[in-house]
């Protein structure tokens, strides 16, 4: 720039100087309404410079002047960003030690001042929602929703996270659906819509997003099987209560092979159509898991069954007990079914052989009442001592 100015005033120079060396100065006239000018072109170039040279000098002074004001807005600026550091660290220990109040303030106080003002005042709702304080924490959301611009998918997750925390669970259903559609395997996502499709009963949705939580490591194994048969069994209540059991048998039905082998899926069918009272279903529902792979959950549930036919209940448990006579349970569940249609002395030797397998306070109690039944009260009533010192002994090691 220096140097510019100098070649300027060279050439400046040269032009003055040459015409008066040379004698020969020019002659200029400005004519206006009023005003005549008269000079030489020595004159003016004279004066040109001096204006040039006063313009040079306003534009010092006034750079001299922005310059220190914008020193000066610097100053304060970086002074509003140091505490603005400094509020957010102390922030961050005052919720490690859950003080949420402090946490609002310190978060809140010079935000937008801060390395990442979303974050405070993301930080400052939740606190402000831990303390209760909805209306603060709604305030703070749309200042971090404001700022983000179009990074928003911060501001919505708090936001269903917020509404999970007042129980808004349809809301936060809402949200969630928006996130999903946006970020599919976000995990904070995924785990915001696992909470949301519990709490509303959207277990159908639920089951859909299980393959991106498999793929995204959200939660084991096997919490993703527990999740996995919540949600089937509120299938099934879904549609027990709006269609019977008409509805379960067809949903059933269209289930694939491989959900329907699944015993803990068997259990909760036959029970759902027990409490229907659709017995003949269940016991067919029950025959075919036990036909597929041995359970005791469904050996269990045919006591409760109220059969047309028995005989097909006895005929499985004997097939399993040609393939196992040392399980207890098929002892034990045969006899019962055998006292149901007053087989008393068949049903008296299976609750021997159960017995003799392992002493259980329920079997003694069911040899005793067959024996009563054969007239046999002697040990009838030795059975019911056994089984009451076998009730006190457990409740004692208990």
């Amino acid at each position: 720039m220096i140097k510019v100015l100098l070649l300027f005033l060279l050439l400046i120079a040269g032009i003055v100087l040459g015409p008066m060396l040379a004698g020969h100065q020019g002659y200029v006239l400005i004519q206006t309404d009023n005003y005549n000018v008269e000079t030489s072109v020595t004159g003016l170039i004279i004066m040109l410079v001096l204006c040039l040279v006063v313009l040079f000098a306003i534009e010092w002074i006034l750079r001299r002047i922005f310059r220190t004001g914008a020193r000066t807005h610097g100053w304060f600026l970086g002074r509003k960003r140091n505490r603005a550091r400094k509020q957010t660290s102390q922030a961050l220990l005052k919720l490690a030690e859950g003080d949420y109040q402090q946490v609002e303030k310190l978060m809140a106080q010079n935000a937008d001042h801060a390395e990442q003002p979303v974050v405070n005042y993301l930080l400052a709702a939740e606190a402000a929602q831990q303390r209760g304080d909805e209306i603060r924490a709604n305030q703070h959301l749309e200042r971090a929703a404001e700022l983000a611009d179009n990074n928003q998918i911060p501001v919505e997750i708090t936001r269903v996270r917020l509404q999970l925390a007042r129980n808004e669970n349809h809301a936060a259903r809402r949200g969630v659906d928006k996130l999903l559609e946006v970020t599919p395997r976000h995990p904070e996502v995924l785990r915001l819509a696992e909470q949301a499709y519990i709490r509303t009963g959207a277990w159908s949705a639920l089951l859909d997003i299980l393959p991106s939580m498999e793929k995204a490591q959200v939660g084991d194994e096997q919490h993703r099987d527990n999740l996995r048969q919540q949600a089937w069994i509120g299938i099934m209540e879904q549609l027990m209560a709006e269609q019977g059991s008409e509805g379960l048998n067809l949903w059933w039905k269209n289930q694939s092979r491989k959900t329907r082998q699944q015993t803990s899926l068997q259990v909760a069918m036959a029970d759902h159509l027990m409490e229907c009272n659709d017995n003949q279903s269940a016991q067919q529902v029950i025959l075919e898991g036990l036909k597929h792979q041995y359970d005791d959950r469904l050996v269990m549930l045919m006591p409760k069954l109220k059969s047309d036919n028995p005989q097909q209940l006895e005929k499985a448990l004997r097939q399993q007990l040609k393939a196992d006579d040392k399980n207890p349970l098929l002892w034990s569940t045969l006899g019962q079914l055998l006292m149901k249609h007053g087989e008393w002395q068949e049903a008296t030797l299976a609750f021997r052989a159960a017995l003799k397998l392992r002493p259980d306070a329920y079997d003694y109690a069911w040899l005793a009442d067959a024996l009563d039944r054969q007239h046999q009260p002697e040990e009838a009533a030795t059975m019911r001592r056994d089984g009451l010192l076998l009730t006190l002994k457990n409740d004692k090691n208990a």
